[in-house]
């Protein structure tokens, strides 16, 4: 175990060497490693990180809400020009839903609408992400009040114009000043502020409720019908948690077929997603960009490869002379094996560790300029290191075994 110890000590110690006595050959050699470690390590943690984000802000959704309406979360089989026929959902649908569904907790009718611009006096927000709804959209969205309160069932059924905003929305418009029965203008006409949503932060899925106003649906439909094109209807429905979920999909299903007059042998003319397969199709596609990225930065590693290669054949015959004499004193190819072997390992990490130190710095400052948190997990270093590792194991085998096998006469005279 100590010899094994001291052979490493020395095999580190003409590692460093080798950079220090041939800096430029050294350099070009391990760029190679360097810049394929650093490829797939800025891919992983540029995905993981995309995961981590996106779970974190899907977390408070249920994964059992449904969202019924004429387009599909995922790949379907439906041709394209036959879900452009689909008819949207409509009011009366939800309404039918609602009072003959079971195992229902909260049901709500969405419109999915443009952004609009809201003002209040002198001060306007553009890009404010509208949500015309129901009122358990309250619950289904899982909006947290810090002021005021959600519209009742009441206000929603008849379409009162009161609306709940963002906290961005809310402090860019008012200021310092209570926001609680103020009057902001949007859609031409005015709503009455009744309540102001707590600080979330960023959300890409699913919208951004620091610059969102809920509202009623109904008040929407009355504005501009039910036939715009400018919207999008949508049904929302999270079922009771000891509901099965494959049999209440399959029941909404039953249920507006009925209500369509669908026929024995009609295709559907909706879709029902299931939250939860909005993640797995997420899931996937964040796999396949993995493997996009390991096949790209594959090609840097191979450079690199036969980089510590070169260097270690280069370091193999400008040895000769040295190996010639170990062999003479004693040294067994075992020994000049795992000399060499251990070298081309140091190399390879030492442009892991550059690699990795790249990533590192990159992913700090990329988190302060964007909105958006960039990891560097330690899952993904010791990837990297063990990636290091494997290439300078797999590019000094051969320098190591031409050592190994060298004789010590002629290494000692074709040395001198």
């Amino acid at each position: 175990m100590i010899l094994y110890f001291r052979l490493l000590v020395s095999s580190f110690r003409f590692a460093i060497n080798a950079l220090r006595t041939n800096k430029l050959r050294t350099l070009l050699s391990l760029l190679g490693v360097t810049i394929g470690i650093f490829s797939i390590i800025a891919v992983l943690a540029a995905v993981d990180s995309m995961d981590r984000n996106i779970k974190s802000e899907l977390s408070g959704f249920d994964r059992n809400m449904i969202y019924v309406f004429n387009h599909s979360f995922g790949p379907t089989e439906v041709p394209k020009w036959k879900v452009e026929q689909f008819p949207k959902m409509k009011y009366e649908e939800y309404d039918y839903l609602k009072r003959n569904l079971n195992g229902v907790e909260y049901i709500s009718y969405n419109l999915f609408a443009q952004s609009e611009t809201m003002k209040y006096e002198n001060n306007y927000v553009n890009q404010i992400s509208v949500r015309p709804c129901s009122s358990d959209m309250q619950y289904l969205d899982n909006v947290k009040i810090s002021q005021g309160r959600f519209f009742n069932e009441a206000e929603s059924a008849k379409g009162a114009p009161v609306v709940i905003i963002g906290f961005e929305v809310a402090k860019t418009l008012f200021k310092n000043t209570d926001p609680i029965g103020k009057e902001v203008r949007m859609y031409g006409r005015n709503f009455t502020v009744i309540g102001v949503i707590e600080k979330q932060g960023s959300i890409n899925i699913g919208g951004d409720q620091d610059s969102s106003a809920y509202f009623p649906v109904n008040l929407m439909r009355q504005m501009y019908g039910d036939n715009s094109t400018f919207m999008t209807p949508v049904i929302i429905v999270k079922p009771l948690k000891n509901v099965d979920i494959k049999q209440f999909e399959e029941e909404i299903g039953v249920k507006l077929r009925l209500y369509r007059g669908l026929k024995i042998g009609d295709d559907n003319n909706f879709f029902v997603n299931v939250f939860g397969g909005l993640l797995e199709f997420v899931d996937k596609i964040i796999a396949q960009m993995n493997v996009v990225g390991w096949i790209i930065s594959g090609f840097s590693l191979l450079v690199g490869g036969f980089g510590i290669a070169n260097i270690m054949f280069v370091s193999v015959k400008e040895r000769t002379h040295l190996i010639g004499i170990q062999k003479s004193i004693g040294a067994k190819n075992r020994f000049i094996l795992f000399q060499f072997l251990f070298e081309a390992v140091i190399l390879a990490l030492i442009g892991g560790a550059i690699g990795l130190l790249m990533v590192f710095a990159i992913t700090k400052i990329a988190s302060a300029l964007v909105d958006f948190k960039f990891v560097l997990s330690f899952s993904n270093a010791l990837i990297g290191l063990s990636l290091s590792a494997f290439i300078g194991l797999i590019s000094g085998v051969l320098p190591a075994r031409s050592a190994a096998k060298l004789d010590p006469v002629e290494a000692i005279r074709t040395g001198m």
